[in-house]
């Protein structure tokens, strides 16, 4: 899996890098046929405070490609939501793979 992390005014920290890598883990651990996924961390010049560091995602997956962005004022909290609504992506992508196979075995029968 090819990861990147990519920071747009500001700097992307080892402890940053850290945990984004750690997080993201939970997606390999469902669907294991990730082949590229790209992170972009920004800080947006906005005066509205609450949603001013966003986080934005684009994972390949053999056929397909998943993209999630998250808001928040916090970063940390950005990249929490931006992988709960990936790991819901890839099992709801992983569901769709299966229930074809077994749809389409039912039918042979």
């Amino acid at each position: 899996m090819n990861l990147t992390i990519s920071g747009h005014h500001l700097e992307v920290t080892p402890a940053l890098r850290s945990y984004v890598t750690n997080k993201l883990d939970r997606i390999k651990r469902h669907f294991d046929q990730v082949v590229d996924v790209k992170v972009l961390l920004t800080l947006e010049n906005q005066k509205e405070k609450e949603r001013r560091q966003k986080a934005e995602c684009n994972i390949h997956i053999k056929g397909i490609e998943l993209f999630a962005e998250s808001a928040h004022s916090d970063l940390y909290a950005a990249v929490d939501e931006l992988v709960d609504k990936l790991d819901r992506q890839v099992v709801r992508h992983k569901d769709r793979l299966q229930s074809h196979h077994h749809d389409a075995a039912k039918r042979m029968m």
